[in-house]
């Protein structure tokens, strides 16, 4: 019995050692054209969140611009290879589950893909161009609106981030009270625990002015509505 305990401890972590490698191997074929990309997408998330404000953009040091293209690679690298990592674990740990925990996971892998998807695409269509024009708001005759690109963009890949984990919120709510953690009326009435909740994360996840924590706010507050709405329908 021990014998058999361990050669099924070892078989799961060689099919554990097998899915790393495929993640990570993944990663790695997709990280070199997704470099390639990288200078593209700056220019097009710029063109997005600037718009038609006279605004400059200025590196200060040589290999800025080079770090920062880096850095845009390798998100775009985990955005892009996400559909077939998460494929990989899900065949990892499908074995192991009933048919109605296989369903319902797959349906929350699919929900939460969506929803990250969603709030990456509402911040930076939306929410990264108001942040930006309520900063130019500022500028005066004598005061010019000058930013640096790397504090530009390393904003917009964070709150980009940021949104897409926070619209999950919907799916939180809406799997607690399914899988019976808790009740729906026990988190009605939690309301306004739950707000300021948000609200303190979003004040500890975005930059430190009032735009930026209210757009955050509020959005994932009515997610989390939605998600009480569909829990009760359910």
């Amino acid at each position: 019995m021990p014998d058999q305990q361990d050669e099924n401890l070892i078989t799961h972590l060689e099919a554990l050692r097998s899915t790393l490698i495929k993640c990570f191997v993944a990663l790695g074929v997709g990280l070199v054209p997704m470099f390639l990309a990288a200078p593209y997408c700056m220019d097009a998330l710029i063109q997005i969140m600037i718009g038609d404000n006279n605004v400059s953009l200025n590196f200060f040091s040589p290999m800025e611009v080079f770090l920062l293209q880096i850095k845009v690679a390798v998100v775009l690298d985990l955005l892009i290879c996400f559909p077939y990592i998460a494929r990989q674990i899900w065949k990892f740990i499908l074995p192991a589950l009933y048919e109605n925990e296989r369903k319902f996971i797959k349906s929350v892998v699919l929900t939460s893909s969506t929803l990250f998807i969603t709030g990456v695409l509402f911040c930076i269509f939306f929410i990264l161009p108001l942040i930006i024009n309520f900063g130019i708001s500022f500028a005066t005759t004598n005061i010019n609106a000058v930013f640096g690109i790397s504090n530009i963009i390393g904003i917009a890949l964070w709150l980009s981030v940021v949104f897409g984990l926070m619209f999950q919120f919907p799916l939180i709510t809406y799997s607690l009270i399914r899988s019976g953690i808790t009740s729906y009326a026990a988190v009605k009435n939690k309301r306004p625990y739950v707000f300021v909740g948000i609200l303190i994360i979003s004040a500890l996840l975005t930059p430190p002015d009032i735009v930026s924590q209210l757009m955050l706010t509020i959005p994932t507050y009515l997610l989390f509505e939605a998600g009480l709405f569909f829990a009760k329908r359910h």
